[in-house]
């Protein structure tokens, strides 16, 4: 497996995007992504588990039934997060559904069916899209569609982002190259599951639909289900993966070695993309990877990570460069995980603070200073109690987080 240069969700072969604004923000940025496949895609998806939920969702959730079979595109726009938006905002996403569709059928010579469009939000709630605007955008973006436009529809997607976020890897199953790409958004409204963020992945294998959500699930527990920025589970988060078979070969199959690889690989693709999510949360200033090792169970070691990664006690002290190991035990000790504090050990970077229920001398002002020069810090706590471990991402919470939600919507 290899790491492509620049890439993103046009990396796989047959894979096209664009990014344009039309409108939709107030700063003239882009605003509507148009992703397209020359090939019908098996596609795969998972959800917010919020209960409050983005008209796309309902809409993209019809056209995924397996009945439907195939999907083709996707389009998503920003600025707005066509939730809580009533009747309207479900027929506005069939809306966009529906123009799509007809653009790419025209534009590209080719027979696409609404049903064969996802349809993806972020931005504003409450707010009803500017459809003339969303009209006008999703002509535009399916005339630019190109095999290099990555990058562009990863920029027309943000929102609170201070920077696109996409990649993509190679790596050969069944004596066939294979490639993943995507891109992602997401900065603040962060938490599982899944957060206010989208991601887009596209890739050339050929596996079936099944095999394809299984392997997304996987992956996504394991990286959009493990960063929090601050706690709030949003109201449009959507992962879509798109699979066109391009890359030929034999059928990838769950309970196969070449089903293990593909898995991996898509989870570190996610994995990359959501450390980017925690590293561009709003106002921070440190990615923070939480390891949590020996405990009696995955779930319990998840447990513990998202204890401490959401405590505002402990991300204040990191953004002010305190090894303040204290407040980590403290939010350990509070998870709903079983915790023994004779044997609990907490490890900020470089300096073991506290071991099996003991602390330990370390110099605190080298440990300062070490916090200041690093703008990535591990946390270690092990358990000392099982076998299971778990790893979630996070970042501190600074002033500046506190001053722009304060005035998002004024």
């Amino acid at each position: 497996m290899e790491w492509v240069t620049e890439g993103s969700i046009t990396t796989p072969e047959g894979f096209w995007a664009a990014g344009v604004a039309c409108g939709i923000k107030a700063t003239g940025r882009k605003d509507l992504a148009v992703v397209f496949s020359e090939l019908p895609c098996v596609a795969a998806a998972t959800f917010t588990t919020n209960k409050v939920k983005a008209s796309h969702i309902f809409v993209s959730k019809e056209n995924l039934k397996p009945q439907k079979a195939m999907v083709r595109a996707i389009v998503a726009n920003s600025g707005n997060a066509n939730c809580c938006t009533g009747q309207r905002g479900i027929e506005d996403a069939k809306r966009m559904c529906e123009i799509a569709a007809a653009e790419l059928s025209a534009q590209r010579q080719v027979n696409v069916q609404p049903h064969e469009v996802l349809v993806a939000s972020t931005g504003v709630i409450g707010v009803p899209l500017p459809m003339d605007k969303v009209e006008q955008g999703i002509k535009a973006a399916v005339g630019k569609l190109s095999r290099d436009g990555g990058r562009e529809a990863a920029e027309a997607i943000m929102t609170t982002d201070t920077k696109p976020k996409f990649a993509a890897l190679r790596l050969e199953i069944n004596g066939k190259t294979v490639h993943i790409g995507g891109i992602a958004k997401g900065a603040g409204m962060i938490a599982p599951n899944m957060a206010t963020m989208l991601c887009f992945i596209g890739t050339d294998a050929r596996i079936g639909r099944k095999a394809l959500q299984s392997a997304l699930r996987y992956a996504v527990d394991r990286s959009f289900n493990s960063i929090t920025v601050d706690g709030d589970t949003s109201t449009n988060d959507t992962v879509f993966a798109l699979a066109n078979w391009i890359s030929g070969g034999d059928e990838i199959q769950e309970g196969t070695q070449a089903f293990e690889q593909f898995r991996d690989a898509l989870t570190a693709l996610c994995q990359k993309l959501a450390k980017m999510i925690a590293a561009d949360g709003e106002g921070a200033t440190k990615l923070i990877e939480i390891r949590v090792t020996g405990a009696m169970s995955e779930s319990e070691a998840k447990a513990v990570a998202m204890t401490v990664a959401n405590s505002a006690l402990v991300k204040t002290a990191l953004f002010g460069n305190d090894p303040n190991w204290g407040r980590i035990a403290a939010a350990v000790g509070r998870s709903p995980a079983r915790v023994k504090q004779e044997t609990l050990t907490i490890r900020i970077g470089d300096f073991e603070c506290f071991r099996n229920g003991e602390p330990l001398a370390f110099d605190k002002n080298a440990a300062h200073e070490w916090l200041i020069a690093n703008n990535e810090v591990v946390i270690g706590i092990d358990l000392g109690l099982g076998t299971a471990s778990w790893t979630v991402w996070t970042c501190d919470l600074s002033e500046e987080y506190v001053r722009f939600n304060a005035e998002y919507t004024t």
